[in-house]
């Protein structure tokens, strides 16, 4: 029987062989399916979105989920587009959370998820998007952070000098700041300040190379 992840993979045969490589990459390299089980169905946000791998695992998982998916680098939403095109609950835009989702959905979306997306933004700017996600989240709402932790462990060090490569060497992910990674008792602080409630931390880094950690919160009701 074929599995989840390889009916997802399997959306992505027609696209050059360079972009096929990175999507499988990622689908060795990240946790994906652990956060696709603790995904409620409804409307969801799927924010940096990049080929749309983790969007289509979401709507594959559950055929009554709407993804509305986003990402501000136009080469992967257009591959994810041409791989994606046959999955209509999957709603894909270019731009960033502030310009293509919060307008148009404050308050819609019974959850959110930012996978491996905070740390490319500069820090300064981290408390602003976690309270635009918030804005999108109906009370109660589940946001799921997926982040590398900064552990000061050799598998931090790993990751940071695998990111300088993707990012500044190779170009194959876009970033606007400076590729910082927090502990998690920093992250949970960061989430409550934001309006969050955070109802879980899952450690998700056994058996992978990079300290891969899962932030599951609630959106406070006010």
């Amino acid at each position: 029987m074929t599995t989840l992840l390889e009916q997802a993979l399997a959306l992505y045969t027609g696209l050059p062989a360079a972009e096929r490589f990175h999507v499988h990459a990622r689908a060795s390299s990240a946790p994906l399916l652990s956060v696709v089980e603790r995904m409620p169905g409804g409307t969801v946000a799927d924010i940096g979105c990049g080929h749309g791998l983790l969007s289509a695992l979401l709507s594959l998982s559950d055929p009554a989920r709407t993804v509305h998916a986003v990402d501000p680098d136009p080469r992967k939403v257009e591959w994810a587009r041409r791989s994606l095109g046959g999955l209509a609950q999957v709603k894909l835009a270019e731009g960033t959370v502030e310009d293509a989702l919060a307008p148009r959905l404050p308050g819609a979306c019974d959850a959110a998820v930012v996978c491996d997306v905070l740390y490319l933004l500069p820090e300064a700017k981290w408390p602003g998007f976690l309270r635009t996600v918030h804005g999108l989240l109906k009370p109660g709402g589940r946001f799921l952070l997926k982040e590398v932790e900064g552990d000061g462990s050799w598998k931090h060090r790993k990751a940071l000098a695998q990111e300088w490569v993707m990012v500044s060497l190779l170009g194959r992910t876009k970033a606007s700041g400076g590729m910082v990674l927090k502990p998690r008792a920093e992250m949970t602080a960061l989430l409550a300040e934001a309006g969050f409630s955070v109802r879980e931390v899952v450690d998700l880094g056994r058996g992978y190379t990079t300290p891969h950690v899962l932030y599951v919160a609630e959106a406070s009701v006010a």
